[in-house]
């Protein structure tokens, strides 16, 4: 039977926080839903981890950018300036990340 690793509660909590900041940063409502994950990068030159959020402004408008750290490791200032909200629409088929 295959377990899983509890999460540990610093991750939880930069999760949260950049869900905060993108909010904050992109003006977005409280009810738009906002997906912070860590993806793995098994490429040559790209980091063992990379953060990805996505929120959507629309049901067919899906905004999405990476961060090249861990989540823990972000920053505020990691995040896209708000005046790039439309450059960072995702117009690709992939249902995620």
């Amino acid at each position: 039977m295959l377990k899983t690793a509890a999460p540990k509660p610093e991750h939880l909590a930069a999760i949260r926080q950049v869900k905060a900041w993108t909010r904050e940063r992109f003006a977005l409502a409280d009810d738009v839903a906002i997906m912070v994950s860590e993806i793995a990068c098994g490429l040559p030159g790209c980091p063992p981890l990379e953060t990805v959020v996505a929120f959507w402004t629309a049901p067919d408008r899906r905004h999405q950018f990476k961060v090249f750290k861990r989540a823990v490791e972000v920053r505020e200032d990691d995040l896209p300036p708000s005046w790039m909200k439309n450059a960072i629409i995702s117009d690709d088929d992939a249902s995620c990340c």
